[in-house]
């Protein structure tokens, strides 16, 4: 039988989450793993993030991270969600994705977004301030510029290998972000599924202002957030506390931590705030069984009319993790990449 969601690709962005008693390195060697794991499931892309200077968080540099998992895959896309566009200089982002194209031609990805440094010391160990992200739109051009070779903030300076190549850009936004790429003519990368009523706005916005470019035709979706597929919805649920906790305790102590088991969890005694914070974590989130999450996933697609839906999920149970994501690839119709083994 034919899922409904057949039509919609679906993608994983990994942020090399590390899990208590795990190291950094283990963190990143397993989100390589994943990526084989995920190809042989069938997903369309295999995205990685970038992230300075947080103790839960391994992936800091992500071209670097992408061409370790590009190497290890075969047919997967893969690339970046997202390079945060205000921390660099747009010739190096550009020069760097040459690099991973013409090393891995045709599959790579160039997520981009407008985020600058967490806090005021990392930013300063960037030389970059916060004020900063109010400069994406132009620093885009500037790096899309340096693909095309028409730039024209350096016109004596090209990006080699870059300069010539077709590597497809997305931008993760929202708000503002959805507007710059109307603007600019490209995909859309946004999130997160809780607030549907604010992202479905943005969406609509991206589509009613967008100006064709050399680098799409028509408007692109891709949404982003947390599906967690489990044999009860309470497993399910379950999948979801020890990224919800780690998201509370970095509101609450300025840190984000190693993920921790689900039971640990759910022993703690949270603060008011804490649990404010972690109980917010939880809402909004798609789970539950296969025959929850099937309807509930084809209602957001239609609501949204998403061409793409990239999935976030992560826990400190790596094994459960996998069979959610086996799940959710079994319940879309997802067809597994013949030779390979999801293990």
């Amino acid at each position: 039988m034919t899922s409904p969601l057949s039509k919609t690709r679906f993608s994983v962005l990994d942020r090399s989450r590390t899990r208590q008693g795990q190291d950094a390195p283990s963190a990143l060697r397993a989100t390589v793993r994943f990526a084989q794991q995920a190809e042989a499931l069938g997903y369309h892309r295999f995205w990685v993030s970038e992230h300075h200077s947080v103790p839960g968080v391994a992936g800091s540099a992500p071209t670097v991270l992408a061409a370790a998992v590009a190497s290890a895959t075969r047919t997967i896309r893969v690339g970046t969600g997202g390079v945060m566009l205000p921390n660099h200089q747009p010739l190096v982002v550009a020069e760097q994705f040459g690099v991973l194209e013409s090393l891995f031609p045709g599959r790579i990805d160039m997520g981009l977004g407008r985020s600058v440094g967490f806090t005021g010391g990392v930013r300063k160990a960037l030389g970059r301030d916060k004020d900063d992200a109010r400069d994406f739109a132009a620093q885009l051009r500037e790096l899309l510029g340096y693909l095309t070779g028409d730039q024209t903030e350096h016109p004596q300076v090209h990006a080699h290998p870059a300069e010539g190549l077709r590597v497809p850009p997305y931008v993760l936004a929202t708000g503002e972000g959805a507007d710059i790429a109307a603007r600019a003519g490209l995909p859309l990368v946004i999130g997160d599924l809780r607030g549907r009523s604010r992202m479905l706005a943005a969406i609509e916005r991206y589509r009613d202002g967008f100006k064709p470019s050399v680098w799409a035709d028509e408007p692109y979706v891709m949404i982003s957030g947390n599906i967690a597929v489990a044999d009860t919805t309470e497993a399910a649920h379950r999948l979801l506390l020890p990224e919800a906790w780690s998201m509370a305790y970095s509101r609450t102590h300025g840190v984000f931590p190693p993920l921790l088991p689900a039971e640990e969890i759910e022993r703690l005694d949270m603060t008011p705030k804490e649990r404010e914070f972690y109980e917010s974590g939880l809402r909004g989130h798609v789970h539950g069984t296969p025959a929850e999450v099937a309807p509930a996933l084809a209602d957001l697609v239609a609501a949204s009319g998403a061409d793409e839906v990239l999935v976030t999920t992560s826990t400190y149970d790596r094994e459960a993790m996998l069979d959610s994501y086996r799940d959710l690839a079994r319940l879309a119709g997802l067809t597994a990449t013949a030779g390979l083994t999801a293990t």
